[in-house]
């Protein structure tokens, strides 16, 4: 089975409160075995438009990437992030 991987380009817009959906999406991340492979760092924009923020999340399947986005404990996050930041995110399937 192939791995999922979020991939998200984000620019906070408030700081103070951004804090509050990492903490609050955190659950969710837990309960579907989510890996931080990269979140924030040094980029390199070499080509389109560049985000603040690039992060890459490795989940055990494409399924728990999405069962992970759709779960309750994560759309509370995406109530609160949506309030503190513009942001992409899409899933992708692993190479096998």
């Amino acid at each position: 089975m192939a791995k999922g991987y979020w991939i998200a380009r984000v620019d906070v817009t408030d700081t103070d409160r951004y804090p509050d959906y990492v903490s609050t999406a955190k659950p969710a991340f837990d309960r579907y075995g989510a890996i931080f492979l990269a979140r924030g760092g040094e980029t390199h924009s070499l080509e389109g438009e560049n985000r603040a923020r690039n992060v890459v999340i490795e989940f055990p399947s494409v399924q728990h990437a999405l069962d992970c986005y759709n779960s309750d404990e994560y759309q509370a996050a995406v109530k609160i992030r949506k309030s503190a930041a513009d942001a992409e995110l899409i899933i992708v399937e692993g190479a096998s």
